[in-house]
């Protein structure tokens, strides 16, 4: 293979066509007697010039067609069928052009032969020999290697993924969580794989909560898959997993049920909500932010954030000790209702009517929010989520959360975790950042305090290195500035009126139809430096996807970040005093 051109293999697959315009950028090739070619073949052709070097064209096959030569009238196929009326068979298919080396773009010559592309013009046709970090993403409708190109995902050019899919059979998490165990184990990031974070948020059963338990269905066919992608099959070595606390409990007990270690509870104490202005995203919906009652919410942290005191694992707000969440809405709607207090929290230009909106919603928030902001559990004890801190894979689980409170919860922690990143002032170590139902955190109409820290990561992580991979049913709802800023897009099986939408513009009308009945495990996957989306099939999670397929679990897993930091720490505790110990 040589810079200027590939060599091209000496037997063909058929011939450029002569009924059917050839173009620089697509043409057909009727397809040779004995021959095939599929949707996703890779193929290449040579045109010879008179005064120059030949070019090289190469193209992935977009479109397959057959049809009886020969034939006037859709009866004439019987008459075929018998041999009563002479005809043959001729199948052709539409190649869409991926390379032209060296860059002189003329057409191909009809009568040309092509190639089927194998080996190393396969590599320059599909521009991997371009990629110098090549993480492995799947494998092409040949069994062989397809690669992203690291440097579209880790910032160097670009960041970001968006996957697209209907739920449940577009496995849009199952890639996500494949590509991050290719990110991880295939080497291609280097050192900085070593340091690299990833922060799950688990939103569908508890379905991600044993990535680092193998799976007891791998099979050696599975085993395989992943050696033809230079991968080991393994579970994620370093997984840390996060739940809120159970309905009142006041131990603090994980609320899982099928995981029983290697489990912390994730909550904020009360000093932390004031302190820290956490209040906005009690009020995270959309929705919320046209409301007249948002200047209200922000007059309200502002002075919780001023006057509350820590108290006892509390807080002290206007000398009053507040125990719980329940405790301080209460004493704020109290002070609200009060004419002489009324303007100190809320503003002097607020109306009676705009307060009284707040006050609903905020009470509305009680029963959500009040096993996750704490009053009565131990401050000394770890309970933030905080991935610099947490093992590789940090999982937080919130399917058993209503959608107020997972709202909370997932606007919070990437405040905080955005906020750290801003302060550290470097790239490195990224972090990862994978976020299902992206059209209920970031929708393309209205404002929210969630919908703003996504924005920020997609238009300012990747200087920060926060890589969003975000999945979603329909990306026609999501903001156009997240999906326009993600360098990698990812389709699955798709609904018939989403894949019409614009935003899948960039596939090809035969991939468009395609994805209305791809099967679980095939994604067609457009990144920048390709110019056509390529369809793979990646490989059976050879970590547990579920309770039933759990293998033993590791030995680093069977303690959780409360015993490590303090193996006599008691949940709910809050001092270190014996009697604080039962037994």
């Amino acid at each position: 293979m040589t810079e200027q051109g590939f060599d091209v293999p000496g037997e063909g697959v058929g011939r450029v066509l002569g009924t059917a315009d050839a173009t620089p950028l697509q043409f057909w090739t009727a397809v040779a007697p004995g021959s095939y070619l599929q949707l996703d073949d890779v193929v290449v052709t040579r045109r010879e010039l008179p005064d120059r070097e030949p070019v090289t064209i190469a193209g992935v096959v977009t479109q397959v067609r057959a049809r009886h030569e020969g034939a006037q009238f859709d009866s004439d196929v019987f008459a075929i069928a018998d041999g009563t009326l002479p005809a043959q068979v001729q199948e052709a298919a539409e190649i869409t052009t991926t390379r032209v080396d060296p860059e002189f773009y003329v057409p191909p010559q009809p009568g040309a032969v092509v190639h089927r592309a194998e080996g190393d013009a396969r590599a320059r046709a599909l521009h991997f020999d371009r990629m110098e970090r090549r993480i492995p993403m799947g494998t092409g409708r040949d069994g062989v290697p397809v690669y992203l190109n690291a440097d579209f995902l880790d910032g160097t050019r670009g960041a970001h993924v968006s996957i697209s899919g209907i739920s449940g059979v577009a496995t849009k998490t199952s890639f996500a969580t494949f590509l991050l165990y290719s990110v991880f184990r295939s080497g291609q990031l280097g050192g900085d794989a070593v340091n690299a974070k990833a922060l799950i948020f688990n939103v569908k059963g508890e379905d991600l909560l044993f990535l680092d338990h193998p799976n007891t269905r791998l099979d050696d066919a599975t085993r395989a898959a992943y050696a033809r992608l230079g991968l080991v099959a393994d579970a994620f070595p370093d997984v840390r997993v996060y739940a809120p606390p159970r309905v009142g409990d006041s131990s603090g007990t994980p609320d899982v049920s099928s995981r029983l270690t290697g489990v912390d509870s994730f909550y904020w104490t009360l000093s932390e909500f004031c302190a820290d202005r956490l209040l906005p995203y009690v009020f995270a919906d959309a929705d919320d932010e046209r409301q007249q009652y948002t200047m209200v919410v922000h007059s309200v942290a502002a002075h919780l954030a001023r006057y509350a005191q820590p108290a006892d694992g509390g807080v002290s707000v206007d000398g009053v000790r507040l125990g719980s969440y329940g405790d301080l809405v209460d004493h704020i709607v109290e002070q609200l209702s009060d004419d002489e207090t009324r303007g100190d929290w809320a503003g002097s230009a607020v109306g009676l009517g705009t307060v009284n909106a707040f006050a609903r919603r905020l009470i509305g928030s009680k029963k959500d929010l009040a096993r996750l902001i704490r009053g009565d559990l131990a401050t000394r004890r770890p309970h933030s989520i905080n991935t610099a801190e947490s093992a590789q894979v940090t999982v937080v689980d919130l399917h058993n959360l209503p959608d107020r409170a997972q709202r909370f919860v997932v606007g919070v922690t990437l405040k905080s975790e955005f906020e750290r990143k801003e302060k550290a002032g470097t790239a490195k170590p990224l972090l990862f950042v994978v976020l299902d139902e992206l059209n209920k955190y970031a929708p393309r109409e209205g404002s929210s305090p969630i919908k703003e820290v996504l924005l920020d990561i997609a238009e300012r992580g990747r200087s920060l290195g926060v890589i969003l991979v975000g999945a979603q049913q329909t990306a026609s709802e999501v903001e156009r500035r997240i999906v326009t800023n993600s360098a990698v897009r990812v389709v699955g099986r798709l609904d018939p009126a989403e894949a019409s939408r614009p935003e899948y513009g960039f596939l090809p009308p035969a991939q468009r139809q395609r994805a209305l009945l791809a099967k679980p495990g095939t994604m067609f996957v457009n990144q920048p430096d390709i110019p056509v989306p390529l369809c793979l099939e990646f490989p059976f999670p050879a970590w547990a996807t579920r309770v039933s397929e759990a293998g033993a679990a590791p030995s680093q897993t069977l303690r959780s970040i409360t015993q490590s930091a303090d193996p006599f720490a008691v949940v709910g505790s809050g001092g270190g005093a014996d009697d604080d110990i039962p037994f």
